[in-house]
């Protein structure tokens, strides 16, 4: 069974198309795709794909094609680099950090394969995602599969790997509930969304910080230090995903866009909107959102803009940035500390 052709599939109306978020790069900072940015540690990368495919090798024949379309959902491989990266920068990588970034990579493939369905999303980097082609009960059934062959992966390294993996895990999936029960709380304050973030986002990029500096061998201390970066580099990648949904382009993104307002998600700019406006206007605006419809994006937008909103979005992300490469003294100075401190600016100043 392959995904049906978009060509004639019924579309939602289009959403309005609002400017891309454009902030001045900091001092000294190149953007770079992320393939480029991770150059030091391509092979090592490669390594853990391969190690990814061959784990699900056994179900290309009863699942091929929808095997073959999770290559869709593996773009810029933050979290297996970063693991691989923390490895590399505290004294080499080993074979259990292939096996593990793998692992973290299938959990985070999981977790897409699950907001697709939650979030009743079409497209994901540019092609059709798999609840689009196949339908939520075998997204569902696929996620769960990730998630099983994750720690059944993370078994073959040994059991300190398998209860770090699994807290984090845990903790993504309850930021993942917490933000689903959250849903339509038009009263959500910044405190709730960073527990949010903490959990869905940054467990797992902290996790990854953690993993890669312990088996390399280096200290509780300096794997706390890693653990660090990775959980406020996770912070500052969500806040800006969270912006690119709001003012960015589905065409430079590849994912369908403007799936939080849709769902009465608050994020941070919205909810530092809500709680600038004057309360008429704070009340207003949450009316508008719970009705929904074609203008709510506008009426969003233009209220954002008034209180600075995404000003102050980009300014939190830019400070977690900050914080993060804080972390990194900890390191002697190598070419991958270089990149995990080029990291956080990638991650608040990317288009997609």
């Amino acid at each position: 069974m392959t995904p049906p052709d978009d060509q004639g599939r019924p579309r939602e109306e289009a959403r309005a198309v609002t400017p891309t978020i454009t902030p001045t790069p900091t001092a000294g900072f190149v953007p770079r795709a992320a393939g480029t940015l991770f150059a030091p540690v391509a092979a090592d990368v490669d390594e853990a794909d391969r190690v990814f495919a061959a784990t699900l090798a056994p179900y290309k024949g009863p699942f091929g094609p929808l095997i073959q379309h999770l290559r869709h959902y593996r773009g810029k491989r933050l979290r297996p680099a970063l693991l691989l990266l923390a490895g590399k920068a505290c004294g080499g990588v080993a074979p259990a950090h292939h096996a593990l970034a793998a692992a973290v990579e299938m959990i985070h493939t999981a977790t897409l394969v699950h907001d697709d369905v939650l979030d009743e999303a079409e497209v994901r980097r540019h092609v059709a995602t798999v609840n689009a082609g196949w339908g939520n009960k075998v997204s569902i059934l696929l996620g769960d599969m990730l998630f099983t062959h994750a720690f059944h992966l993370t078994s073959t390294v040994d059991g300190r790997a398998c209860r770090i993996i699994g807290e984090a895990t845990n903790r993504v999936c309850a930021g993942e509930l917490r933000q689903v029960t959250e849903r339509g709380n038009l009263d959500l304050t910044e405190a709730d969304y960073f527990a949010v973030i903490d959990g869905k986002t940054a467990a797992l990029t902290e996790c990854c910080g953690r993993l890669g500096a312990l088996y390399a061998g280096a200290s509780e201390d300096v794997a706390d230090r890693l653990a660090s970066y990775g959980r406020a580099l996770g912070r500052a990648f969500q806040i800006a995903d969270d912006l690119l949904d709001l003012v960015g382009d589905e065409t430079t993104a590849g994912k369908t866009l403007g799936t939080d307002l849709e769902q009465q998600k608050l994020t941070l700019p919205v909810i530092h909107c809500l709680g600038r406006l004057p309360a008429a206007d704070a009340t207003r605006l949450r009316d508008t959102i719970r009705a929904g419809g074609a203008g709510v994006g506008a009426a969003v937008l233009t209220a954002l803009r008034k209180t600075e909103s995404l000003a102050h979005a980009r300014y939190r992300a830019d400070e977690l940035a900050r914080s993060a490469r804080a972390e990194l003294d900890a390191l002697p100075r190598s070419e991958a500390k270089a990149v995990l401190e080029a990291l956080p600016e990638w991650a608040v100043r990317r288009e997609k």
